[in-house]
C-alpha cells in the first residue's frame, strides 16, 4: 500500500523529487532534489523563504546576488559538503559544471541573516549513540550556524545498524516542539534499502516504509527511527523546520518513553545465544 508520506524520485534531468506545504499538508518547509546534465541552467529566487542548497554530486557554479560560489562533491558517501545559505529575496543561478545533483529547501524567513558559503571545517560531526545504534551525524547547518528556521543534518547508519534511536518526536506533543523533517535516501550498494517507521500512538500513525535510494520520506508526526539492513550502508539528509528560531533550533526532541532507558544501555540487553540446545551453525535455518 502507498503511503503519502512516501515519495518516489522520477527521471531527471530537472527536479526528481519534491515536497511543498501546498503538496504534502503542513506549514513551513519545503524540498526538492534537481538533477542536471553539464551546462544545464537552474533558476531561481528565494522569494519570501531562506534557503540552503547542498550539492550531492558534481561540479556546479552558483551565482547569488554579486557574487559566485563553486560548488562540488564526489559523493556522499565519501565527502562532507559545503552548504550555500541563501537569505529571502536572493535570485540565483545555477550551472552544472559536469552532470550534478543538489538538494534544495526552505522556509519562511524575515533576512534576519546574510548570504554565505558554509565550509565542512564549520559543520560539526557527531557518533551518536552507542552498539548498533552508532550512526555519524554531520551538523553541515546545525543551530551552531546562522539561520532562522532552517536545519540540515546529513546521518551515516553503517549497515546492520540503527539511527534515529531511541525513537523521537518533534511535533508539538510531550512538551516538543513542531518542526517539520524530511528524509531524503541514498543507499550504498544502490541496490539496498532502508526500513523507516512513522508512528504516533495518539492517532493512529503507524507505517512501515521501503526506503531505497533516492527516495524522499516525510516525517510528518510522531517517532520515525530507521533500520539499515546487513549489507546496506544508508545516508539520509535531514532538512527541518518549524516554529523553532534561531537559538531555538538547538532545542531537542522528546524521546518515546518507551525507549529512552536505551540511552543507558546501547546493546539493548541482547539474547544471549544459542537457547536452549546447539547450534545448527551457518548452514542452519532462519
Amino acid at each position: 500500500m502507498s503511503s503519502p508520506n512516501h515519495l518516489k524520485p522520477r527521471a531527471g534531468p530537472g527536479v526528481v523529487v519534491e515536497a511543498s506545504p501546498a503538496a504534502v499538508g503542513w506549514k513551513y518547509l519545503s524540498f526538492r532534489v534537481v538533477a542536471l546534465p553539464a551546462a544545464a541552467l537552474y533558476p531561481g529566487d528565494t522569494g519570501g523563504q531562506e534557503m540552503a542548497l547542498v550539492p550531492l554530486s558534481g561540479e556546479m557554479r552558483v551565482r547569488a546576488g554579486d557574487e559566485a560560489f563553486e560548488l562540488g562533491r564526489e559523493g556522499v558517501f565519501s565527502e562532507l559538503p559545503s552548504v550555500l545559505y541563501l537569505p529571502p529575496g536572493t535570485p540565483f543561478e545555477l550551472e552544472a559544471r559536469t552532470g550534478a545533483e543538489f538538494a534544495l529547501g526552505g522556509a519562511p524567513a524575515e533576512g534576519r541573516y546574510p548570504l554565505r558559503l558554509f565550509r565542512p571545517q564549520e559543520m560539526r560531526v557527531e557518533m551518536r549513540g552507542g552498539a548498533n545504534a552508532t550512526r555519524q551525524v554531520s551538523h553541515v547547518l546545525g543551530p551552531h550556524l546562522p539561520a532562522e528556521r532552517l536545519l540540515v543534518y546529513e546521518v551515516y547508519t553503517p549497515s546492520g545498524f540503527w539511527s534515529g534511536w531511541p525513537p523521537h518526536r518533534h511535533d508539538g506533543r510531550m512538551g516538543s516542539l513542531y518542526v517539520e523533517e524530511t528524509y531524503y535516501y541514498k543507499i550504498s550498494p544502490p541496490s539496498g534499502w532502508a526500513v523507516h517507521r512513522n508512528y504516533s500512538p495518539e492517532d493512529g500513525l503507524d507505517e512501515l516504509l521501503l526506503a531505497r535510494d533516492g527516495d524522499l520520506i516525510l516525517a510528518p508526526r510522531g517517532y520515525h527511527p530507521v533500520s539499515a539492513p546487513p549489507g546496506s550502508n544508508v545516508y539520509y539528509l535531514n532538512y527541518m523546520a518549524g516554529e523553532a528560531l534561531d537559538a531555538q533550533r538547538a532545542t531537542p526532541p522528546v524521546d518515546d518513553p518507551q525507549w529512552g532507558w536505551m540511552r543507558q544501555d546501547w546493546a539493548g540487553k541482547p539474547l544471549k545465544l544459542p537457547v536452549g540446545g546447539g547450534s545448527e551453525g551457518e548452514g542452519g535455518k532462519g
